[in-house]
């Protein structure tokens, strides 16, 4: 199955949700990741982040959703609508999800402040595509409406907390 990352400028959280699925994706499982507005280049910080994980950036770039080789079977939004930001809405017959958090990319601050800001989304990332591969997958393929409410549900999940020597903002 295909999952498509989705935010607005595709540079910063939906390539670090991407890399990271496919890092961790059990064989059928492959995920892509699209803006609405792409920035047209991968946030420093993210490829920075995503080297030390030792995840793989090869072949990922900024791309419009208009630009998919496929199309997805479940899209997952990442975008912090709650923050006021606006989150794109994929129009296609896909099973959908939100599991928004903080853009990184717009945080101020000292070089370590802005480090923590891309470690706790990629921990929060990390830990919901961790709960998402813990789920009996190929019983919920079956199941779109079971599917769609243990998404919904992951959107909860949030990494372990950050030592207290880190700020985050």
């Amino acid at each position: 199955m295909n999952v498509l990352f989705l935010c607005t400028g595709n540079s910063c959280r939906s390539i670090l949700a991407e890399a990271t699925f496919n890092h961790l994706a059990p064989a059928g499982w492959h995920a892509l990741s699209a803006g609405s507005h792409p920035a047209g280049a991968l946030h420093p910080g993210a490829l920075a982040l995503l080297a030390k994980e030792h995840i793989s950036t090869d072949g990922y770039y900024s791309k419009s959703w208009d630009a998919l080789p496929s199309v997805p079977d479940i899209v997952i939004t990442v975008c912090a609508s709650a923050a006021g930001e606006t989150c794109p809405a994929y129009l296609g017959p896909v099973l959908r999800s939100h599991w928004g958090v903080d853009d990184p990319g717009h945080v101020t601050g000292t070089d370590a402040e802005k480090d923590a800001a891309f470690r706790v989304t990629y921990g929060i990332l990390r830990a919901r595509i961790e709960a998402f591969f813990a789920l009996p997958l190929e019983q919920l393929r079956h199941d779109p409406v079971r599917l769609k409410a243990e998404l919904d549900n992951i959107s909860s999940v949030f990494a372990p907390a950050a030592p207290k020597d880190v700020l985050v903002c």
